[in-house]
This record gives C-alpha cells, structure tokens and sequence, in this order.
C-alpha cells in the first residue's frame, strides 16, 4: 500500500514538473510523518523515501532513537518552534523550516554546534492560527540570520489557509516565489497532499506529503 502512495504521489510530482518544465531532481518530497511511529518512517525508507517532516519536538524526540541508523536521513522541523525547545530541536533536526523570529535564530544559532539549513516561515495570510513573519519582517529577519555563525539561510517556507481546492493557494506560491526572489533566496517550501501540483508550477522546491503518503494521521500516535 505505502509503495503505491510513493509511486502515485510520485507520478504527480513527475508531471507538474513536466508541465513547469522543471527537473524532477530540482524538487524533494517532505515526506511528513507527524502522529506516525518510528516503524512507519523505516519503512518509507526502506522504499527510498529519505527526507522526513515532522511536526513537534516532542513527539519526534521520542521516535529519534528508533531512527539512527538510517543512513542519509533528513529530518526537517516543519512545525513552529518555541525558543525553550531550541536546545533539543538543535540536536534532532537537519533543517529547520519555520524561523520566524530573530530572537529564535539566536537562541537556535547558539545552541548549534554545527551548521545548520534553516528556512524562514512567511505569515501569508491572515489566519490567526498560522504562525510566520510578516514579508515586511523579511529583511530585519534574513540580516539576522546572516549574522549567526551556525544557521545557512536555504528558503522561504509558508501554508496557506486550507481550500480543497488545490489552485486556492497558487496567488500565496505566487508571493513566496516573488519574495524568494526579491531577497534572492533560492528554495521553497510549499504545497502539500491536495496542491503539490499547484506549487511545483509556482517554483517550490520542497513538497510536504503527508496524507497521500501515509493516509489518516491516527487518533493517538502508537
């Protein structure tokens, strides 16, 4: 079941970087695996899926010991992280997406002992609930970032509010991309399960797959 997920969710990767006339190799699939046991990420790597989002410290500092051994594993943090949890997200994670202050970047930049690829979480839309900087916030933000010693500015990340519909987000990949490229930043996370389509032809450079992966989330993580 999860070999034909990847498969299928593969082909529309394939064919919306046909359609853009983009490389297949200029864009990775997030596989996003929150509320999903360690026995689940190892057998999405052992199909080849080796890029991994996960949602909450917490629940992935739980499952990181069951994952050490998989050799050329990536494991971004896509969920919005608190400065106190900083120490532990600097440890488990190869990329952090969702920058979204300079006070955070500090306290990750300090807690590193390593470099690190970080993207910044742009605030799109007017959602309470999403979490992100204001594109006004950009400069002050990326400036700052540069500043650290430890993090690498690599991209843009942002959500748009949910629609079915999956060309709802295309005016919000839109955006992403202009300020990408108004800041000259190169990557882009955007799109997930219903509009990966929709953001490969806008220029994402990331895709965070969850559902068409892996199904449901389960009620309780297991």
């Amino acid at each position: 079941m999860l070999r034909e997920r990847i498969d299928k969710v593969e082909e529309r990767i394939q064919a919306a970087a046909r359609r853009a006339g983009r490389a297949r190799g200029d864009i990775t699939l997030v596989a996003v695996t929150k509320k999903f046991p360690a026995e689940v990420i190892r057998e999405a790597y052992g199909l080849g899926l080796r890029t991994f989002g996960e949602n909450y410290v917490q629940e992935f500092q739980g499952k990181a010991p069951a994952l050490a051994d998989l050799a050329g594993t990536e494991f971004h943090l896509i969920g919005h992280l608190q400065s106190n949890k900083a120490r532990v997200a600097a440890d488990l994670f190869q990329v952090i997406e969702t920058i979204d202050s300079d006070k955070l970047a500090r306290r990750l930049d300090q807690m590193l002992p390593r470099q690190m690829d970080v993207m910044i979480e742009v605030k799109l839309s007017e959602e309470e609930s999403k979490a992100g900087a204001a594109p006004e916030e950009l400069p002050g933000l990326i400036e700052a970032i540069h500043g650290c010693a430890h993090l690498r500015l690599v991209g843009l990340m942002t959500m748009p509010p949910w629609n079915a519909d999956p060309e709802a987000g295309r005016p919000y990949f839109k955006r992403l991309a202009e300020l990408a490229r108004v800041h000259r930043i190169e990557k882009l996370s955007m799109g997930m399960s219903h509009d990966l389509e929709t953001a490969i032809e806008e220029g994402a450079t990331h895709v965070r797959v969850g559902q068409a992966l892996f199904g449901p989330r389960p009620k309780t993580q297991t």
